[in-house]
């Protein structure tokens, strides 16, 4: 394993940019195509599971954020969806927990005979292989911990963040994302072990991409634990205020009061957001909610389902079942 420290000019510390955000002249990512691999909805031939995994197509570079929860459902889905990964060899993972991270191992071994090189980079966030009992009380059970030797004797690497990074010109990797509002995205029933002690785990290592385009941000999430308030707030801040083109992925609002709701709702309404695709643990009320509160409709605001995707210059395709 080895350590990525993104470095940031002095300039930029002084006036309290996050370290790594961005310091030369802004390229913009012309071709972007965000397709989802496994979430909850499904229809056609795909598998439907309580995960998430999304495949980035960004100006010729291509990256797998995430790969389910079940070792062969984004394996099976790719396959039906027609979509080759020996030929990505980045993989971002979220944070650490299984419905993120179970296909990793699978789709890792599924690439070796004919690309050694795919799916051999994976990048995470600081904090993502501490020991935790998340799920089991008393026992050690960090998914991305334990995959973590099987996984390095594929000859895979794990590239670990502790700031933001610039993954491809316009391709944004925010690290570990700040809590600068109180959202609590998370169960509070875990705990991890950090250098300060066992303490309430509160996925310290959530991170997201950012996608800097000519009609504004798109930030791609996995859960959003930080919560996407924050996520959003420090997207603007490592790669620049602008508004948001597209935001996709799960946002871990399925069991929020009406009160979040509306709160999260109105802020991202301030943000500005032109789309929205809702999976995983959004929530089905959630995507409906905001789609009232951001006057969006039902081609710019949707339920995302296996095989769906965001398009730069085309927007949403939702497929049948959420069309």
């Amino acid at each position: 394993m080895r350590m990525l420290r993104s470095l940031a000019l002095t300039a930029a510390l002084s006036a309290g940019v996050p370290s790594g955000a961005a310091s030369e002249p802004a390229v913009h990512v012309q071709s972007l195509k965000i397709t989802i691999l496994s979430t909850m909805l499904a229809d056609g031939e795909e598998l439907g599971e309580w995960g998430f995994a999304a495949l980035v197509e960004a100006d010729g570079h291509r990256i797998l954020f995430d790969t389910g929860a079940h070792t062969d459902v984004v394996l099976k889905n790719a396959h039906t969806l027609g979509i080759d990964l020996t030929t990505v060899p980045e993989v971002v993972l979220s944070h650490d927990h299984w419905d993120h991270v179970g296909g990793l191992l699978t789709l890792r071994q599924s690439v070796l005979a004919k690309s050694p090189s795919a799916l051999s980079r994976v990048h995470v966030g600081q904090g993502i292989f501490y020991r935790r009992t998340s799920f089991n009380p008393g026992i050690d059970d960090n998914p991305a911990l334990l995959l973590k030797p099987e996984y390095e004797r594929t000859g895979g690497v794990f590239i670990v963040h502790d700031g933001p990074a610039q993954m491809y010109p316009g391709v944004w990797l925010t690290g570990p994302v700040p809590r600068k509002y109180p959202e609590r995205n998370w169960s509070g029933k875990g705990r991890m072990l950090t250098p300060q002690g066992w303490v309430e785990d509160n996925i310290p290592e959530d991170q997201a991409l950012v996608f800097d385009t000519d009609k504004g941000l798109v930030v791609l999430v996995g859960c959003a634990h930080a919560g996407i308030v924050n996520t959003l707030d420090y997207a603007q801040a490592v790669v620049r205020p602008a508004r948001f083109y597209a935001v996709i992925g799960g946002v871990h609002l399925f069991a929020a009061s009406d009160e979040t709701l509306a709160w999260t709702a109105g802020k991202l309404a301030g943000f500005g957001v032109d789309n929205f695709l809702g999976g995983h643990c959004t929530g089905i009320e959630t995507v409906f909610r905001f789609r009232s509160a951001l006057g969006l409709d039902r081609r710019h605001c949707v339920v995302a389902a296996v095989g769906s995707y965001f398009e730069l210059g085309k927007g949403i395709d939702p497929r049948n079942i959420a069309r």
